[in-house]
């Protein structure tokens, strides 16, 4: 083999073995010396299926509360981080959940940021609201309460009881294409235009007993997707489940988690069974078989990433059995 000079290089290079470190230099990699490969049979990923408690996080952050108020931190949350790698952050690749409380004559001040984010109200007396773009919504339990991006929201508890739920936002997909903005009000707090009845940006649980009493039964379960069109990003379905109903199983190529409304059940996913009470969250990775039993009953939130593998025609998905 000829020995050639490389531009750059300090010395004739006679071998391969000699190339890799100026190609390493030069920031370049061999396609048939890489590493580690960059393709493979089917999706995989170093995320595992997690459970948070709601029992648990409500006492931590109870005990937070006693020193940490709205006027000390942005929101008082506890953010649900899958411990993979130095990971401190994501739920999920695409998604991260947090419990989230205020308590009585607390204001949580306006924001607006880039990701959209979504609340399932756990617990929460009268007199608690949600402010989005000056609309004021109720926070009831069992709501889910849409923030999409670059809308102004805010949160304030009026009432005599602390206020309970759980945020579910894409923050780690706009830090994965580093597109985040923020920005805080200018004002710290909103003013409220206006307090309808019903808004695109609320699905109380009379809404979706609507929507579920018109989806079809199977297996004792019925579903049904809450359209949210401004959440381009996430999809949301409710489930509802009779005594014993369950999902049937299936894997596929998204995202998922999956917060208890009311009622218990069990998970099974990838043969690993997380038993979940009202309030609980678990993750479920990308491509991992996966199949919710009711108990006596229950209803489930579902959010995913579906929509974005979807757009980039990334998405398949198996039925299982």
């Amino acid at each position: 083999m000829p020995t050639q000079t490389m531009p750059g290089a300090l010395d004739p290079i006679g071998s391969l073995d000699e190339l890799y470190p100026v190609l390493n230099r030069e920031c370049y990699t061999a396609g048939w010396h890489k590493a580690r490969p960059s393709l493979w049979k089917e999706p995989r990923t170093p995320f595992a299926p997690r459970q948070w408690r709601y029992a648990e996080a409500r006492r931590h952050i109870d005990l937070a509360a006693r020193w940490i108020s709205t006027e000390q931190a942005e929101r008082r949350n506890l953010l649900m981080f899958n411990p993979v790698g130095d990971n401190d952050y994501a739920s999920l690749p695409n998604l991260v959940a947090a419990y989230q409380m205020l308590r009585p004559g607390e204001h949580a001040s306006a924001h607006r940021h880039t990701p959209n984010a979504l609340r399932l109200v756990l617990d929460a007396g009268a007199d608690v609201y949600t402010v989005v773009d000056g609309v004021q919504l109720p926070m009831v339990p069992g709501d889910v309460l849409l923030t999409p991006g670059w809308t102004w929201h805010s949160h304030f508890d009026r009432g005599l009881d602390d206020a309970y739920w759980i945020d579910f936002l894409d923050v780690p997909l706009v830090h994965r294409l580093e597109s985040m903005f923020f920005e805080a009000h200018p004002d710290h707090f909103q003013t409220v235009e206006s307090t309808p009845a019903v808004s695109p940006f609320r699905f109380s649980a009379a809404d979706q007993d609507r929507l579920l009493a018109d989806a079809r039964e199977t297996e004792g379960a019925r579903c049904a997707r809450l359209s949210a069109p401004s959440m381009r990003t996430v999809a949301l379905t409710v489930h509802q489940f009779a005594s014993q109903g369950r999902l049937p199983a299936r894997r596929d190529a998204a995202s998922r988690m999956f917060a208890v409304i009311t009622g218990s059940g069990s998970l099974e996913v990838d043969g690993e069974t997380f038993t979940c009470q009202r309030g609980d969250v678990i993750a479920v990775p990308i491509w991992k078989t996966h199949r919710f039993t009711a108990d006596q009953g229950a209803r489930l939130l579902e959010v995913s990433d579906e929509p974005v593998q979807r757009l980039l025609g990334f998405y398949r998905q198996e039925r299982i059995g």
